[in-house]
């Protein structure tokens, strides 16, 4: 539900506009209803509304002073002004400051329905824009670390390192990393450990192949790393493999 605050120096237009539409039926909430800018500010910073329906003049701060300050918070909040016939250049100035809109007093119910029911039309289209992007880029990275998942597949007895699959797909270190240890349950080394471990074992049964043959033959061309590795994986040496076998 969208949160709406609402801000008039004025008790009795704060309460003919809480009382004027069904909020409900636009899937809005009312938050709070402000006597001035100062009140105003001050609720933003409690609630995070997303819209605020505010005076262009209020003692404390205007309503042109609450937009600069709610700005530097930097939030997504969107901003319907209220203002009377000789207060139109503050409207337009509201406007140019990012206002979403502005309604002329008296508010009337047809008035302001139409321009939350604009906002909530244009949100829901941003909300489907960037869903739609986000699933894209997903499936972008997903084809990316699938493609380079093939790639350790075939090179992983050379030597190969992470940072130069990230430099080939365009992806830092880290993000690559992070997306090889989601795709297949294991960090980058771990993985071609594992996959350089699995072929050892098959070829530890070919009695003609020397260990040191069968080190160089799945990436270690250090007899001495390859045992320490093979142990640490298997908890026994090559040769302790091989005779239990």
């Amino acid at each position: 539900m969208l949160r709406l605050l609402i801000a008039d120096d004025e008790r009795v237009i704060r309460e003919m506009i809480h009382d004027l539409i069904d909020w409900n039926s636009l899937g809005i909430e009312v938050v709070g209803l402000c006597k001035n800018g100062i009140e105003a500010y001050d609720m933003v910073l409690d609630e995070y509304p997303d819209i605020v329906l505010t005076d262009i003049k209020m003692p404390g701060l205007s309503g042109l002073e609450l937009i600069q300050k709610v700005s530097e918070l930097n939030q997504n909040i969107q901003f319907i002004i209220l203002s009377g016939y000789g207060e139109f250049e503050y409207a337009k100035e509201a406007l140019r400051m990012g206002a979403f809109d502005y309604l002329l007093k008296p508010v009337e119910e047809e008035g302001l329905t139409a321009i939350l029911e604009r906002y909530i039309e244009i949100r829901e289209k941003k909300r489907k824009e960037t869903d739609t992007e986000e699933e894209m880029d997903s499936s972008v990275r997903d084809s990316r670390v699938k493609k380079i998942i093939e790639e350790i597949n075939q090179r992983y007895t050379e030597k190969i390192s992470l940072g130069d699959l990230a430099d080939g797909c365009g992806l830092s270190i880290g993000h690559l990393s992070t997306l090889i240890k989601k795709e297949t349950g294991q960090s980058f080394s771990e993985y071609i450990t594992g996959k350089r471990m699995e072929d050892a074992k098959k070829l530890l049964c070919r009695e003609e192949l020397s260990i040191d043959d069968i080190a160089d033959m799945v990436g270690y061309h250090d007899y001495f790393y390859f045992t320490k590795a093979f142990k640490k994986y298997m908890g026994m040496s090559p040769s302790m493999y091989r005779k239990n076998l």
